[in-house]
């Protein structure tokens, strides 16, 4: 897609966005449908179907089976951590601490994983899921998606050797794409079967989540991950105060 229809979508986007910020469309109030947006917008499908995602993956939309998609009530985003690098537990991190690759695979994209790339439910997608413990146990389980054009660009991302510069440094090295912003936020979220057993706990246990997104120059999603904390561990962040 040609860079001036990404950017088109965006700002379709930003101005629903804007409509819900100003009070216009309220919580539970429809978001314009992907006809609307081609009537009002005259841009194609393809451009028009990717705002509603954009809404969803930024919190301001949630899709209500059998209502379609509506303006979310807001929840306060708390800035996170610099992730892995920055997060702290109720005991230090030794040097025993490991990691295990759980995952590295193909598959196509969930809705949440589709919104935060910037792509289409069921779009093909690449998985790394790791498991960080330490000697008091499992620190936090940790799954990033990358776009199937990464994995081609990149395919060192689904091979089981660490990546020295993390994701978004494989990325950058092979594709010229270098994250400009980033988003982390902190939620409690039930544990899904295919993460429960990782953790030592049973499905649907509430866990610490971070979910992280992250953006390019160009303003497009280069990468999205969610990192399940162990039971019984905090996440703090600290940083100069200027």
């Amino acid at each position: 897609m040609a860079q001036e229809e990404k950017a088109k979508y965006l700002q379709i986007a930003e101005e629903i966005i804007e409509r819900i910020e100003s009070g216009e469309l309220t919580p539970g109030d429809h978001v314009p449908s992907v006809r609307d947006i081609i009537a009002a917008h005259q841009v194609g499908a393809a451009t028009a179907g990717k705002v509603p995602g954009v809404l969803r993956q930024r919190g301001y939309a949630e899709t209500v089976r059998g209502v379609g998609t509506v303006v979310r009530a807001r929840r306060t985003v708390v800035p996170g951590s610099e992730r892995l690098t920055r997060l702290q537990t109720n005991t230090s991190l030794g040097p025993d601490e490991r990691v295990e690759i759980l995952a590295l695979r193909r598959e196509p994209a969930e809705q949440e994983v589709a919104d935060g790339l910037g792509i289409e439910l069921g779009d093909q997608v690449g998985l790394r899921r790791r498991r960080y413990l330490d000697k008091a146990g499992v620190v936090t389980v940790s799954s990033t998606w990358v776009a199937g054009a990464v994995v081609d660009a990149a395919p060192a991302f689904l091979e089981p050797s660490p990546l020295p510069r993390m994701t978004f440094g494989l990325i950058e090295e092979a594709t010229g794409r270098r994250v400009s912003r980033r988003r982390d936020t902190h939620d409690i979220r039930p544990a899904p079967a295919d993460i429960a057993g990782h953790m030592g706990v049973d499905k649907g246990t509430l866990l610490l989540t971070v979910i992280n997104h992250y953006w390019d120059q160009f303003g497009e999603p280069t990468e999205f991950a969610i990192d399940y904390v162990g039971p019984g561990r905090s996440l703090s962040t600290e940083y100069a105060v200027d």
